[in-house]
């Protein structure tokens, strides 16, 4: 690994966007693996149920007076996971596939690893 991909790791871990990265990285790459798998519907469930509670997390958060992003950001990510919850119920009951569910938490991902402090992190707290 080159000695600018080590800061760059570094940087992005040392933050609370760099946390978000980390668990949304560690979250879509188990849902991958588990499609790749051939797991479906409730064989699923321990991926999905944890990309569940991550959404929920952030949209709990979002909802706070306290939080500080921008509201049409808070809402967006309220949003996002209210989608997330309705999809994956129909990816358990096998009415929809994971593949949307990763689609997106790759887009955040990306967002997320963003150079420069350009991406905000999903939720912020005083």
């Amino acid at each position: 690994m080159s000695l600018n991909a080590y800061r760059r790791a570094q940087e992005i871990a040392a933050t609370p966007r760099g946390t978000e990265y980390r668990l949304m990285s560690q979250i879509t790459a188990e849902m991958m693996a588990a499609r790749d798998a051939g797991l479906v519907g409730v064989g699923l469930m321990p991926a999905l149920h944890r990309n569940r509670r991550a959404w929920s997390t952030f949209s709990n958060l979002c909802a706070s007076p306290d939080n500080q992003l921008p509201e049409d950001l808070r809402a967006r990510i309220i949003s996002i996971g209210l989608w997330v919850e309705r999809h994956t119920s129909d990816v358990v009951r096998g009415r929809e596939s994971i593949d949307d569910l990763i689609v997106v938490n790759r887009a955040i991902i990306e967002g997320l690893s963003q150079e420069n402090g350009k991406a905000s992190p999903m939720v912020s707290n005083p």
